[in-house]
């Protein structure tokens, strides 16, 4: 039973609830399908085929080796362009064990990561800023690790999605300062 979603350009958010008594808490952040990146991944391919099918007909003493090679390299190219393509990433609560973190690949590739709740010490948001972009990211502290723990690892969604996924996280972890550390932030 699907009771929340937003959509966004890039991404879509869908808040799930499981079981009778809500006892699993499912976040997805869903990466909305986009045919103009497909178009010009294609439309170069075409282009490597072209040019050495070209290559081909002017110089008439080479092999039939440079149109292979230019097969070999369209290949290559729509492979590493599509195969390595994060479609969704989900956050799954269970409050009394821990949160399951699940990347799933365009491959059909599934990551899971399980963090039991034991080991959370808080979750916490980040506005991560570079000289070329500004984004949020959703960390999770954990006990006895001296790094943050990213809970959505590929994806960079919109704070407005983040918020639910944290508070959920925070309500798991029994933090009690949810709504004033939230204050703080603006």
């Amino acid at each position: 039973m699907t009771d929340f979603s937003m959509v966004n350009r890039r991404y879509g958010y869908l808040h799930e609830c499981k079981w009778p008594l809500e006892a699993i808490d499912m976040h997805h952040v869903v990466v909305r399908k986009s045919n103009a990146k497909g178009f010009f991944v294609y439309l170069s391919a075409l282009i490597v085929v072209a040019n050495a099918a070209s290559y081909l007909l002017l110089v008439k003493d080479k092999s039939i080796t440079i149109l292979l090679w230019g097969f070999l390299l369209s290949v290559l190219l729509v492979k590493v362009m599509f195969w390595n393509r994060v479609m969704k990433e989900s956050v799954v609560v269970m409050p009394t064990f821990g949160v399951q973190l699940e990347t799933h690949y365009a491959s059909g590739r599934i990551i899971h990561r399980f963090i039991p709740i034991g080991k959370i010490l808080k979750p916490v948001l980040l506005e991560c800023v570079s000289p070329v972009t500004c984004y949020w990211s959703l960390s999770l502290l954990l006990h006895g690790e001296a790094e943050l723990t990213l809970v959505l690892k590929e994806l960079r969604p919109p704070v407005k999605m983040l918020i639910p996924i944290w508070k959920a996280l925070c309500d798991a972890s029994d933090i009690k300062e949810v709504s004033d550390s939230w204050k703080d932030a603006n």
